[in-house]
């Protein structure tokens, strides 16, 4: 495959604005934030949403908002988070799913989120894939650890999802797994087959992740989620800055850009 898809997570649910002041926080700075990635060379954005406060929210309204006002601007496919942030119910993650986005994310695994963690168990997983099915919403199996791969056979081996698998290796995340070449080969070696996989490196891992998807054959994700910082110290100023810096990669590497369709396409989206 000569595709390569870029993924712009906007915001996530950790950072601040104080962090990085052009964070986008309404659903209308996340639609702007969107398009600019889209016109940088995003296929997909993936999609948390904040409350007034800025704290991050599943609340359905803010959700459905912030999706129509991205898909009038434009065809970018939308991914949101069923991940939420720390101290989330499941049953409040998977709720903005009733939206039909085109993609939602499934973590596959409890995992150490700093001093935090957010649970996922086996039965937490097979809600969360029966939710995606009945509302036709293809999921990426997020994978913070080699477990999480595999612990995604038994959704496979059961139905609950079908393929093309779209996989997210999220490296770095404090106190889960570190970034390395030896632990992507490791999670790698697990993938079943017809799967497509994209790196997300959390922090200082960012740009040594975009090299890594590139050696490896797979997909970037990029965003103010991930990593604030441009440079060493240099926050940057927009999410569309990551996004030129990796589709310019992706063509330095004789790669080529995928584009939304491409994406439909390559994982059957419903929509």
């Amino acid at each position: 495959m000569n595709k390569v898809i870029i993924t712009c997570a906007v915001t996530g649910a950790e950072t601040t604005k104080k962090q990085c002041p052009n964070l986008p926080v309404t659903p209308e700075e996340l639609a702007d934030a969107a398009y600019g990635a889209w016109q940088a060379g995003a296929a997909i954005v993936h999609l948390h949403v904040r409350k007034e406060d800025g704290g991050p929210t599943q609340d359905l309204k803010i959700f459905k908002k912030a999706i129509d006002l991205i898909r009038k601007k434009c065809d970018i496919v939308v991914e949101i988070t069923t991940g939420g942030a720390v101290g989330m119910t499941p049953e409040e993650r998977v709720a903005p799913v009733s939206l039909e986005p085109d993609m939602a994310s499934l973590d596959c695994g409890t995992v150490n989120f700093g001093n935090d963690y957010i649970v996922n168990t086996l039965p937490i997983m097979r809600q969360f894939a029966s939710e995606m099915n009945k509302y036709k919403v293809k999921p990426t199996l997020e994978c913070f650890d080699v477990s999480h791969v595999v612990s995604s056979h038994t959704l496979i081996k059961e139905g609950l999802i079908q393929p093309p698998y779209h996989y997210g290796f999220v490296m770095n995340v404090p106190g889960a797994l570190p970034y390395n070449h030896k632990l992507i080969s490791d999670m790698l070696s697990q993938l079943p087959a017809q799967s497509e996989f994209t790196i997300m490196g959390i922090g200082r891992a960012h740009l040594p992740a975009i090299f890594g998807a590139l050696s490896f054959g797979g997909h970037i994700r990029v965003g103010y989620e991930d990593n604030i910082y441009f440079s060493r110290g240099v926050v940057a100023e927009s999410n569309a800055l990551f996004v030129e810096r990796a589709a310019r990669l992706v063509k330095e590497a004789q790669l080529e850009v995928a584009k939304p369709s491409d994406v439909r396409a390559m994982f059957k989206l419903a929509r």
